[in-house]
Order: structure tokens, then sequence, then C-alpha cells
């Protein structure tokens, strides 16, 4: 078992269950401290190599994932890794993917999805989940 985040990290969200996810936009340098053991790239493109375990969720910027039943999956691994690993969820500004994707895993913590893009604005970031479609996207998420 790793150390996870410490929710006092920039960046680092803490969901009702106590389990930390940092998210964090790929175009700013990776912040100083622990590197993550996992993390979900959500990009249309093929992300950098990074020497941790990865997922690449196809995503282009402003819209919604490729695939529901991926990014579900991608999204169920990533919350029950969170509970012992340093997880890190990043598009590349780090609000509107990455933001819709954080919501998502507050509803798999039990965050009822109608108050899951206010959850994470306000623990997160307070423009994150940027489109209409993001969010009701997390609207319609489910556990």
């Amino acid at each position: 078992m790793t150390d996870p985040w410490k929710a006092t990290d920039a960046g680092v969200l803490r969901f009702p269950s106590g389990r930390l996810v940092r998210g964090r936009g790929l175009r700013r340098p990776l912040p100083d401290g622990p590197v993550p053991t996992f993390a979900v790239h959500l990009l249309g493109e093929r992300p950098p190599e990074v020497p941790w375990e990865e997922r690449w969720l196809r995503w282009p910027d402003f819209w919604l994932p490729r695939s529901r039943e991926e990014a579900r999956a991608v999204f169920r691994e990533a919350w029950e890794l969170a509970d012992a690993e340093r997880v890190e969820i990043a598009c590349a500004g780090g609000r509107g993917r990455t933001g819709t994707a954080l919501a998502c895993l507050a509803v798999l913590d039990g965050v009822p999805a109608a108050r899951a893009v206010e959850f994470v604005r306000e623990n997160y970031h307070p423009r994150a989940v940027e489109t209409p479609w993001q969010r009701r996207y997390v609207r319609h998420f489910t556990a």
C-alpha cells in the first residue's frame, strides 16, 4: 500500500468516504511532492508516456467520453484504487473533463448525481464541469 495524497495538497479532492483524488491540468508542470501511482488521462489524443500506471480515456475537449461503458469502468477502477493509492484525474486544462470525471467519482462515492457538480465546484474548482452536456452527463451518471 502506498501513501495517499494529503488533503491539503493542491488540487486534491476529498470525497465523503475519505478517498482522495488529485485533479490536474496536464498543460501545467507536475506539482512538487509525490507522484501518482495511477492516473486517468482524459484527452482526445494519446497522452505522453508516464512512469506510473495510467488509463487513457478518449475524450475530446469540451465534449464527453467516446465510450460511456469504458468511462464507467475506468471511473470505477480509479475510485476503487483511491482507497489506498495516489490517484490522479487529468485533462489538458484540469477543469471541464477533469471536473466531470471527479463528479462521476463523487456519484460512485455516494454523492447524489443531482448534487455532484456542486460538490466538485465547492471542493475542487469553482469552474469545474464546463459545458451543459457535461453537467447533464453527471446528472444521468449512476453508480
